[in-house]
């Protein structure tokens, strides 16, 4: 019997060999992509620029092998950002008279169907949530895939838009408050999207796009109070090529943790008995709370860690204890205190929840009170 079962044993498949022509397909237009970019702006890009580019390619490969929708995400990306730019025909006159451009496809235009999409996620999520229907919760799902496509094609289009103004003028679009709003909105919906597909519920979807509503809503009163939405060249300490991998980092961290917060207040919720028969168990919350930590920490301390390289290569100096620098250190160690508490005391229930949720207080005034309240080398952010 014990022969039998040995020879009927057949090992898993290693991940290489499970793939697909589909999948070996996909990670040859992202090579195709790359080396269309590299020719064409290849003389704009220092090393870096082409080494940052070229390790994506293997980098996004692997993520659209794990979560196929991320390679439909980027293909529809691809389709709408390149109308776009061939609309303009080097113009940025032409988003005041092409019909496509000014109310679908422009940057200002995209983005603002963004927020529009995203509200109306948050209401249908809502709804689906407290009518248990799975209609309403799905038409929010959708909604939100729909807000995460036109977010990220207004960014690619106000990236294009920049080297309309000049080539002096471009860069990509992380630089200022309106355009890490964005960032933070499109980095927190994929990562909850990823865990309501992984996971096969949308219960958390209410509680989520809170956050990101609030972000949107903070987005709108900034664009309309600044006009914020304007392209602005570059300050001095933002010319490099740091700002291209810290930035993006930061934010998936921020979103991860900001992520985390919202299913922890589920979490409370649930555990008092409020829409205890709506909402997933605790056990699942827990483990989305746990991993969504466990990622923004990670990205965070890499982030972290490229931010004091820029700084010595800005400012000449690793650590200045700037208050920007200062309130990142709190929420790192705030997020390291949690996780040491988590692995090695089995942190879990009601007292993980509240402090994930009050970090999310704390990391929101490392985002953006110390950019209302407090001055510094980083002051290029403020409000």
């Amino acid at each position: 019997m014990e022969l039998t079962q040995q020879q009927s044993y057949t090992p898993p498949a290693g991940f290489f060999r499970r793939l697909g022509l589909l999948d070996w397909l996909y990670a040859l237009a992202l090579c195709a992509g790359a080396a269309i970019a590299l020719d064409r702006y290849g003389a704009y890009m220092d090393y870096y620029e082409k080494a940052i580019l070229v390790l994506t390619v293997p980098a996004f490969s692997w993520l659209g092998w794990k979560w196929k929708s991320l390679r439909a995400l980027m293909a529809v990306l691809a389709v709408l950002a390149l109308s776009a730019i061939g609309l303009y025909h080097g113009s940025l006159a032409a988003a005041d008279h092409r019909f496509l451009l000014k109310y679908l496809l422009s940057s200002q235009s995209a983005i603002l169907w963004m927020s529009t999409l995203f509200y109306l996620s948050t209401l249908f999520y809502w709804g689906g949530l407290l009518t248990r229907s799975p209609v309403g919760s799905a038409i929010g799902s959708k909604l939100c895939w729909a807000a995460v496509v036109m977010g990220f094609t207004g960014m690619l289009v106000r990236w294009y838009e920049s080297y309309l103004l000049g080539s002096d003028i471009g860069h990509i679009p992380v630089s200022n408050l309106y355009e890490v709003f964005i960032l933070f909105c499109m980095i927190t919906a994929l990562f909850y999207l990823y865990y309501e597909q992984h996971y096969g519920t949308r219960q958390m979807g209410a509680f989520v796009l809170l956050v990101i509503s609030a972000a949107v809503g903070f987005l709108l009163w900034y664009t309309i109070s600044r006009q914020a939405s304007s392209i602005q060249p570059l300050v001095p300490a933002l010319q490099s090529w740091w700002m291209k991998i810290h930035v993006p980092a930061n934010f998936i961290g921020y979103g991860n943790f900001s992520l985390a917060a919202m299913v922890s207040s589920a979490y409370l919720l649930k555990s008092k008995g409020i829409l205890a028969d709506r909402l997933p168990s605790l056990e699942l919350l827990d483990d989305v709370m746990y991993k969504s930590i466990a990622v923004g920490f990670a990205f965070f301390t890499i982030a972290t860690i490229l931010g004091a390289l820029w700084a010595a290569d800005a400012w000449g100096g690793y650590w200045s204890w700037d208050p920007k620098e200062t309130w990142a250190l709190i929420v790192w160690l705030n997020y390291a205190a949690w996780l040491h508490m988590r692995l090695m005391k089995g942190l879990r229930g009601q007292v993980a929840a509240w402090w994930a949720l009050v970090g999310l207080l704390v990391t929101t005034f490392a985002f953006l009170g110390v950019n209302m309240f407090l001055s510094g080398l980083h002051s290029y952010g403020e409000l």
